[in-house]
């Protein structure tokens, strides 16, 4: 995770596709547009509110692992 001016930034590396109507995937941006917001911030953030209504709590991501180095023959 990475850190801006003291604010938390997630780490946005993971993709997730889905298959959606084309009038509805139409209409969700027509909506986000309208609300000065990309489609991907409110699925993010429509996410993040699942999660924290599953869990009970605010999501607060475990620690990454380092990767292991790959060494150079």
């Amino acid at each position: 995770m990475k850190q801006r001016s003291g604010t938390h930034i997630e780490d946005r590396s993971a993709r997730l596709t889905i298959l959606i109507d084309p009038r509805k995937k139409a209409m969700f941006e027509q909506l986000c547009a309208a609300e000065d917001v990309t489609p991907s911030q409110l699925v993010r953030r429509l996410i993040r509110g699942y999660i924290e209504q599953r869990l009970g709590r605010p999501w607060t991501p475990a620690p990454r692992r380092a990767r292991p180095q790959r060494r150079v023959a």
